[in-house]
């Protein structure tokens, strides 16, 4: 399992980060949010990233049946990555229970939350913002920051995702 973290939920750099994860790591996307989020991902809005017909999106009743539901696909294999929308601590358990599936599975399972409410069952932590590069006037720079990784490297990178070209470009941080 992975972990994304923003300074809040549902902030651009955060869906930005799950959905160019989900590009490398295969597709379909099943996208599990839950009803107290306020609004869905927009099929639409994602087109910068993947195909529409590529994503599913479920809105369980809450977080226990988000969890299942998350388990469940990961373990199936009919979907090649699962991002939950976590709007609650994740205990141990619920967190290796996650990994195991996708573990079992073969896909990515990508968990959006809070800071501070991960797993410490999950390999990877990382926390996703957006930044303004006043130089040139940009909005689309992101820094992604690795907090944890069970097998490798943790550091900050800097990102722009390039919507005509379909690829990621790491760029050097903003002169601020």
């Amino acid at each position: 399992m992975v972990e994304a973290a923003p300074a809040v939920t549902r902030v651009p750099s955060a869906i930005s980060f799950a959905l160019i994860a989900a590009r490398e790591a295969g597709l379909p996307l099943l996208w599990i949010t839950q009803p107290k989020s306020g609004c869905h991902l927009f099929p639409e809005g994602v087109m910068d990233f993947l195909s529409p017909d590529q994503l599913l999106i479920a809105c369980p009743a809450n977080a226990t049946d988000a969890l299942a539901v998350a388990e469940e696909a990961l373990k199936d294999k009919s979907v090649r990555t699962v991002v939950l929308e976590s709007y609650s601590e994740l205990n141990l358990r619920e967190g290796r229970r996650l990994q195991l599936a996708a573990k079992t599975g073969g896909g990515l399972g990508l968990c959006l939350i809070r800071e501070n409410m991960g797993s410490n069952a999950s390999e990877t932590r990382w926390y996703c913002e957006g930044v303004y590069d006043p130089k040139t006037a940009d909005s689309t720079l992101m820094r992604w920051e690795c907090k944890k990784n069970k097998s490798g490297t943790i550091g900050v990178w800097y990102v722009r995702w390039d919507r005509t070209a379909h690829r990621l470009h790491m760029v050097p941080p903003p002169a601020i």
